[in-house]
């Protein structure tokens, strides 16, 4: 099966910012491998997020404080209208991840840190709860730093929206693939499964606990629950990931094991 990777050119821009996320070099390493399997890759091109899908997930002050500055909106609006086209090939029976960038998941309803700007995961997830094709979703959130942003959006809800978000705490690596597991295994009701895939929990990144068979194993999990529980239905979304040498190494393990 082929996975669709949402992707956009202007993402390769550096220009928004000068932390590690914005690095020049950080995308290209990613896709230079994906462009080599045509048999497994299928790019496709997002447009922007729109004002009411950023608004279900952010306060209006937030979403003008991001507007004041033109190139960080630009690319930020694109980056959750990849999420978007993420999610809706995911409900649609396409299983996809979205190489995009700024990342999103330490952007609550009013601010943000963390290299983030909106919360892409967020701004996806009620796009489909906002037509009526999902009441209830999961988050596997395996970047090395939990999505506080995520949390704070979506968990506790009070308009009927459910969404439960394992952010696993082991650190053995063995550990940390059985506490995945067990919780996949132990969810219920579930219509999506959606991944904030940070790779800076990496062996040669900031984490230094998981190595490339560990996020095929990964992969492999949300592949085989999302069949058990919602029709295979399952996308992923890039957050973090840092060593340039690797991170495309590791998405691509990712998705061998999420294909």
């Amino acid at each position: 099966m082929s996975i669709k990777i949402v992707f956009h050119e202007r993402y390769y821009n550096s220009d928004y910012s000068s932390d590690p996320a914005a690095y020049e070099g950080r995308l290209e390493g990613i896709m230079k491998i994906i462009e080599r399997k045509p048999e497994l890759y299928e790019i496709i091109t997002p447009e922007p997020a729109g004002e009411e899908d950023i608004l279900r997930a952010h306060s209006r002050d937030h979403y003008e404080y991001i507007r004041r500055d033109t190139l960080l909106y630009e690319l930020s609006a694109l980056a959750a209208g990849g999420a978007i086209m993420a999610a809706e090939k995911a409900y649609d029976g396409d299983t996809a991840f979205a190489v995009i960038r700024p990342p999103g998941h330490h952007a609550s309803a009013d601010l943000c840190w963390g290299f983030c700007c909106f919360n892409n995961m967020s701004i996806s997830l009620l796009r489909l709860y906002s037509e009526k094709k999902i009441k209830k979703a999961f988050i596997l959130d395996f970047d090395l730093h939990t999505g506080d942003g995520n949390i704070n959006i979506l968990e506790n809800r009070k308009d009927g929206f459910t969404v439960s978000i394992l952010n696993p705490a082991s650190q053995d690596r063995g550990d940390y693939l059985r506490e995945a597991e067990a919780y996949m295994k132990g969810l219920s009701g579930v219509d999506i499964f959606a991944a904030s895939a940070g790779f800076d929990q990496g062996v040669e990144d900031w984490g230094g606990l998981l190595y490339p068979e560990d996020y095929e194993e990964l992969g492999r999990l949300m592949k085989v629950y999302s069949e058990k529980h919602c029709m295979g239905r399952r996308y992923a979304i890039l957050e973090g990931g840092y060593n340039h040498g690797m991170i495309g190494v590791n998405v691509d393990s990712f998705c061998e094991g999420f294909a």
